[in-house]
């Protein structure tokens, strides 16, 4: 069963995604690529793991890979972002995440510090679904109520599977964010951003999932904040879906990527899951 995930500053319409790489790409451009991949490997280990998969996306668009290289060097200063084009040398500095502290330190609201739980314990699924819209309607978050049978697949799935990488589209190609399940949480940070700080990286959306009234009314309450200086609301609202998609339904092409990625991953390749992505409406 679909999540529905509701953005409660605006009604989201249907956005389809396609893809947007340059065509014409220089041998130059590919060479100082390669070379620049190179050079971090040997300071990542991470990176180092996937880099033939990384450098093999990167060929495809070289030229953006070597600009934000170039920011790093030069250490320029933050530009003016507009809602389709941001400046990734932000994305290059250390610097707090939501709730001011590293990726992995970043303590989360417990429900109760949310809402009242005295008010709720005497309520129906309905009853609270309701409540728990409404009262997230004007904040910038992402919330849903989610079955349980559904958040115990997504559970399940991310014991075997707690990392993995998801695209956005950005101008000049593709944008990879790496997003990692801890307990009833789940945070992502743009891929170029872990790949500078490793776990110093800041998250720039973190998930919690709720679960006092699995046992009794059978429903989990989901919540997630995002970094409005990295990511927009679709843009939050589509690396949730592809979470969904990928952890909570049983579609067979997906949970191949999954295990590539985590158990072959000399055979995972970044194309895959952008087509997954061009494939898929959002609604």
């Amino acid at each position: 069963m679909a999540i529905a995930i509701r953005h409660t500053l605006k009604t989201l319409r249907t956005i389809r995604y396609q893809s947007v790489f340059q065509r014409n790409i220089s041998m130059s451009a590919k060479l100082r690529a390669e070379e620049a991949i190179e050079e971090l490997k040997t300071k990542n280990p991470y990176f180092e793991k996937y880099a033939g998969k990384i450098a093999a996306l990167q060929q495809t668009s070289p030229d953006e890979f070597l600009n934000r290289l170039e920011s790093v060097e030069k250490q320029k200063k933050p530009q003016k972002k507009t809602e389709k084009e941001r400046n990734y040398s932000e994305l290059l500095r250390p610097k707090p995440s939501i709730g001011g502290v590293a990726t992995g330190e970043v303590p989360f609201k417990k429900l109760d510090d949310i809402m009242k739980m005295d008010l709720l314990q005497d309520k129906t699924a309905d009853e609270i679904k309701d409540i728990w819209l409404e009262y997230h309607k004007q904040k910038d978050v992402l919330v849903a109520t989610i079955p349980i049978d559904t958040f115990n697949l997504l559970s399940k799935r991310s014991k075997e599977h707690a990392i993995f990488i998801v695209p956005l589209p950005r101008s000049q190609g593709f944008e990879f964010f790496l997003l990692q399940f801890a307990g009833n949480t789940v945070h992502f940070t743009p891929l170029l951003c872990y790949q500078v700080h490793k776990e110093n990286a800041p998250e720039c959306l973190n998930i919690v999932h709720y679960t006092e009234f699995s046992e009794k009314l059978g429903i989990v309450l989901m919540r997630g904040e995002y970094d409005k200086n990295v990511i927009s609301a679709q843009e939050a609202l589509c690396l949730v879906n592809q979470l969904q998609l990928y952890y909570s339904q049983n579609n067979q092409s997906k949970l191949d990527l999954l295990k590539k990625f985590t158990h072959e991953p000399d055979s995972f390749k970044h194309m895959d899951v952008i087509k997954e992505l061009e494939n898929l409406t959002i609604k």
